[in-house]
């Protein structure tokens, strides 16, 4: 099954003439740091892709100028791949299930069609390299040497996994924060020593320049800043957006202080980070995988199933989306144009709620006990784009 779905969307790749349109920046970027020019005056693409990452990505994307493009993107398709398999694994070792080598090949040959997994393959993103890293290294036993590290250089690589510092402070876990704050400390420095100019110029004021990023109002952007600008057709929604988005962050450092369980804290702090950053792509979310794989652990299958539906369905992509449209669209499909961040608002009342009940809700009617004399009351785990329109690219670059 997985050979099949893979020489699928390899073929898919193929007629669609897919750019690969990440690959293609990372590869620029690569080249800046090695010909010793501006790493942030470029564009490349049709699109007008700049750079947006941190120094210290760029000086990891040099091997890239190394190989022809075909076999860049060959070796982007293959290795995104053989990621998801990884993150199906890490995920299933997070939820406290068994990977089998059968079940692990088709779990990986379905992922590979959820929306968000789907276009990280079709840009040659690298978020599922950065998920993987941040959740081997968190799903680590406690002790293991260096533990959080990992998390710190993928945090220097794109500066989105840091939110999982706080993760690690609001659950107690200081040292690890503090060991992922010196790896992340070390990839500025390290940066910032090859790449002097380029750095403090990143630091100092390519940081704050959300609009190098994209247009928040398009209906790519699946994060709360998304949807009410959607909801409002208003490209710049401000307080509209900027209020719930501090509640929704309060709300959700709660939840992730408060909720029972690693597994369910960890999602809950995936799923608050993606709400309330200003932008979060759609193929920001392969943190789907891990959800799945937690609900099915707990029992959750129908919830699950429709979860996995929501994140197969692309149903954004279906809606009028040329143009300003985005803007436009009327009530009853607003829900269609912003169904992660829908979901993310639920997850905090969803993972909160005990299995049974949650399982209830979700139509299961029977739920299996434990088993006394053979269950331990302690094993239980509580657990960027489409074609450009009118010639105008949907997103200036992505972060």
């Amino acid at each position: 099954m997985l050979a099949v779905s893979v020489a699928a969307l390899a073929v898919l790749c193929v007629v669609q003439h897919v750019p690969m349109a990440d690959t293609l920046v990372y590869r620029a970027e690569g080249a800046a740091v090695a010909n010793g020019s501006d790493l942030y005056g470029f564009t490349v693409t049709e699109w007008e892709l700049p750079a947006t990452y941190p120094p210290f990505a760029a000086i990891l994307f040099v091997p890239t100028t190394w190989l022809p493009l075909g076999a860049l993107k060959a070796v982007f398709l293959v290795g995104n791949v053989a990621l998801l398999a990884l993150l199906v694994r890490l995920s299933c070792d997070l939820a406290g299930l068994a990977a089998r080598a059968p079940l692990l090949c088709a779990a990986t040959a379905l992922a590979l069609w959820l929306e968000p997994v789907f276009q990280t393959v079709l840009f040659g993103q690298i978020n599922l390299a950065l998920a993987c890293l941040v959740l081997w290294d968190l799903t680590r036993p406690p002790g293991s040497l260096g533990k959080g590290f990992a998390l710190g250089v993928a945090a220097g690589i794109k500066l989105t996994p840091a939110v999982f510092v706080g993760y690690l402070l609001l659950r107690g876990r200081g040292r690890e924060a503090a060991v992922a704050l010196a790896g992340f400390t070390g990839t500025v420095l390290l940066g910032a020593l090859v790449l002097p100019a380029a750095s403090v110029e990143f630091w100092t004021r390519r940081i704050f320049e959300t609009g190098r990023v994209g247009k928040a109002w398009i209906v790519d952007n699946q994060s709360l800043q998304g949807l009410v600008a959607r909801l409002l057709h208003d490209a710049t929604p401000g307080p509209a957006w900027a209020v719930p988005a501090a509640v929704t962050a309060a709300v959700g450092l709660w939840a992730v202080r408060r909720t029972p369980g690693e597994p369910r804290a960890l999602l809950l702090a995936a799923c608050t980070a993606l709400l309330v950053s200003p932008i979060s792509w759609s193929h920001h979310w392969v943190w789907c995988v891990p959800l799945l794989a937690v609900l099915v652990a707990e029992g959750r299958r129908h919830l699950a199933a429709a979860v996995a539906v929501l994140f197969t369905a692309r149903t954004f992509w279906l809606l009028p989306h040329e143009g300003d449209l985005d803007l436009a669209l009327p009530w009853w499909q607003q829900p269609l144009a912003s169904p992660y961040a829908l979901l993310a608002l639920a997850l905090p009342v969803a993972l909160t709620l005990p299995p049974m009940l949650s399982t209830h809700l979700s139509t299961r009617t029977e739920v299996p006990g434990p088993r006394p004399g053979v269950d331990s009351p302690h094993a239980h785990r509580d657990a960027r784009g489409d074609t450009p329109r009118d010639g105008a690219p949907r997103r200036v670059g992505r972060t």
